[in-house]
């Protein structure tokens, strides 16, 4: 097991949006997660400032702030400048290296990565451990890395975020992981137990596609398709992840994309999407053909990747695609292709402007997800 130190790059300024009405014993809850958001976004703000972004009173941001400070969460960072008379006012901020937050991202072949995170997103450590051969001796290894990452925190944790190839469902177990050979595992449950800290659990590109909406910029209305050994989509609408009524939507991997057959796929069918482009298989095409034919097989993975993307796209008006996994692969004629396809199969009067684009969060997008799993479960922050 290894660690070491790296930074992440700063996240983007996005506002809370509206909810649900509020019950009255929900309301402090509320209340409290707008004071957060906007300093997490915003920055240093007075307390002034708070009352008027959040439409909440003095008074009960002035009972809330302290409450925050209390609870490790706000400090006074001093005074503004004074711009004219009157007594400067003091600033507030997030305690950013107050509290940790624990990513995992269980989703590689051969090694699982976990990271301590600041409440910022920002990796200050980072452990490895190799994926065991034996099954049996997969979950002790996860109960390790996170142990590790939890003991080199160095300040309370305010939650592991896990993020895991297959399904999950909303209370973090595991339906279905043939990869890891687990099927109906309480991960949550488990790794609570283990660590004592709250702990969270997703499909690891429902995490991803969080990260890209917190951290990347990205809209509303999105779908983030991961690549790797697998192929995975994450989807944000309105805002929120869409799950699915069996937690299963993103699942996309098993589509089969065409009628003109394919490489036979792990499942057992025939031209499923992963067969098509997941890194192992579209490798090993590339890797057999000339360099004449690199680039027709990466257009004919783009147009199959499109064709699959077509219905979601025009079912639930996506404004963006985004793409994780190794851009020598995705980045170029496979994206670009995979646009192309998108606008043709649907109405190019709203999709004409489809843009299919990789992520820039790299191969930290899973563990930055993870930390925006913690931060929205426990404070109520995206």
């Amino acid at each position: 097991m290894t660690s070491t130190e790296t930074e992440t790059p700063r996240r983007t300024t996005r506002t809370r949006r509206p909810g649900a009405k509020i019950l009255p014993e929900h309301a402090r809850a509320h209340n409290r997660a707008l004071v957060l958001q906007s300093l997490f976004h915003g920055g240093a703000r007075s307390r002034a400032d708070l009352a008027r972004e959040t439409g909440l009173t003095r008074v009960t941001i002035s009972d809330l702030v302290a409450e925050l400070i209390a609870d490790g969460f706000v400090a006074e960072q001093g005074t503004r400048e004074a711009a004219g008379p009157g007594k400067p006012a003091i600033l507030i901020d997030l305690a950013r290296d107050g509290h940790r937050i624990v990513g995992l991202d269980l989703s590689g072949s051969d090694s699982f990565v976990g990271a301590v995170l600041t409440l910022d997103g920002e990796i200050v450590a980072r452990h490895e451990a190799p994926v065991p051969h034996e099954r049996a001796a997969i979950l002790p290894a996860v109960i390790a890395l996170a142990r590790a990452l939890v003991d080199d925190a160095r300040a309370p944790v305010l939650g592991v975020g896990v993020g895991t190839p297959g399904v999950v469902d909303d209370a973090g177990v595991v339906l279905a992981a043939p990869g890891l050979g687990w099927d109906g595992l309480d991960l949550a449950g488990i790794l609570g137990a283990e660590l004592e800290v709250p702990v969270l659990v997703a499909n690891d590109a429902n995490a991803a596609v969080l990260a890209e909406h917190t951290f990347g910029g990205a809209g509303d209305d999105i779908i983030l398709v991961k690549v790797g050994r697998g192929v995975g989509a994450g989807l944000l609408t309105g805002g929120e992840p869409l799950r699915g009524a069996r937690s299963a939507a993103g699942e996309i991997g098993h589509v089969t994309v065409g009628t003109d057959g394919g490489p036979d796929c792990a499942c057992g069918k025939i031209g499923c999407l992963e067969a098509w482009i997941s890194v192992p298989s579209l490798s090993a095409r590339i890797d057999a053909g000339s360099d004449a034919a690199r680039d027709r097989l990466l257009r004919d993975a783009g147009e199959r990747l499109g064709i699959a993307l077509a219905p979601i796209v025009g079912a639930l008006d996506l404004s963006e695609v985004v793409l994780s996994g190794p851009a020598e692969l995705l980045d170029g004629t496979l994206a670009d292709a995979a646009a192309e396809t998108v606008r043709t199969r649907t109405l190019a009067t709203f999709h004409d402007e489809l843009q299919v684009r990789m992520t820039a969060q790299g191969q930290d997008i899973v563990l930055r997800g993870a930390a925006v799993m913690v931060l929205s479960g426990r404070l109520g922050v995206s």
